[in-house]
């Protein structure tokens, strides 16, 4: 059960392996206009039944989850709700990734937040999961560090992402098994962020600098830092930290490297950003097409 690029990687990775037989693939309805999910186009390449319910709050669709007779249940990037009553049809229940080492991070945007915090790890767990959100005993945990210039880009798709899909078939041999792990979670070091939306992506330049450069580089690419200049939203993404003092959310240079802005104890060059009603560019040619200049101020 999954969707999105995730989820078929995953499937393939146990379909390659070839030791076990996919009884049923799960994934969301289709969405109006919208491209077909790449796990059901898979799927379907590859003779495989599947199934889109919306929700499981019928017993037709339980059911249906049950004639299938699964041993096992991997849920590798799954958004719709999924019930014990459902959970709990295949004879080993079910398994479920999350890109946080939990009980930190949990909810939704679990890649974003530990670089948003100045955390130097993550990683992901497979846990059981339960009716609470991403609160089940863990099967696995897998660490990485958060290097000090890493975007999500590099933390999720260079890191946790191959890591995540070559894990599925270790989460298989543990079930396999017949006394897979179960790791409790530590109640007292849990954390719920909320979903990064644009409100959280707002840059306050009278903020200290790490502050600064952490926010831009945990919502690049979304959802995108932004700021402000002469009343129009300008998105910031990539960008680098780089040392010097100044008046704060001041414009300190412009060169062919970018726009250097000053914050709180050091400066960040923006490197790359987004005007409003343009696609992504170089701040030095942004900088160019808005008339900016040395000393005008970013975010009032």
């Amino acid at each position: 059960m999954g969707q999105q690029a995730f989820g078929k990687d995953a499937l393939a990775k146990i379909l390659d392996a070839g030791t076990d037989e996919v009884v049923a693939v799960y994934c969301e309805p289709d969405r109006e206009g919208k491209p077909v999910d790449p796990i059901k186009e898979f799927a379907l390449e590859k003779g495989l039944p599947v199934r889109q319910p919306a929700h499981f709050k019928d017993q037709a669709s339980i059911d249906e989850l049950a004639g299938f007779d699964a041993d096992l249940m991997v849920m590798a990037f799954v958004n719709v709700f999924v019930p014990e009553a459902a959970r709990d049809t295949p004879k080993q229940g079910s398994i479920c990734f999350h890109p946080s080492l939990l009980p930190k991070y949990r909810g939704p945007s679990a890649v974003n937040w530990p670089i948003i915090m100045g955390d130097t790890k993550s990683g992901f767990s497979w846990f059981y999961p339960t009716d609470g959100l991403d609160e089940g005993d863990v099967l696995l945990n897998w660490e990485c560090e958060i290097g000090p210039d890493d975007t999500v880009i590099d933390l999720y798709f260079k890191k946790i992402y191959p890591a995540a899909v070559d894990s599925v078939l270790q989460v298989c041999d543990l079930f396999r098994s017949g006394n897979p792990p179960h790791i409790e979670q530590d109640e007292s070091q849990a954390t719920y962020e909320r979903r990064c939306t644009k409100k959280h992506a707002k840059v306050d330049w009278n903020k200290p600098v790490k502050q600064v450069y952490d926010l831009i580089r945990g919502t690049n690419p979304a959802p995108g830092a932004w700021t402000t200049h002469d009343g129009a939203e300008l998105g910031v993404f990539d960008a680098a930290r780089v040392a010097g003092d100044g008046v704060s959310s001041r414009v300190i240079d412009i060169s062919d490297e970018g726009v250097t802005v000053q914050c709180i104890g050091g400066r960040i060059l923006l490197k790359r950003v987004k005007p409003a009603g343009g696609g992504k560019q170089p701040a030095a040619d942004w900088a160019k097409a808005a008339g900016l200049t040395v000393g005008d101020t970013l975010g009032e």
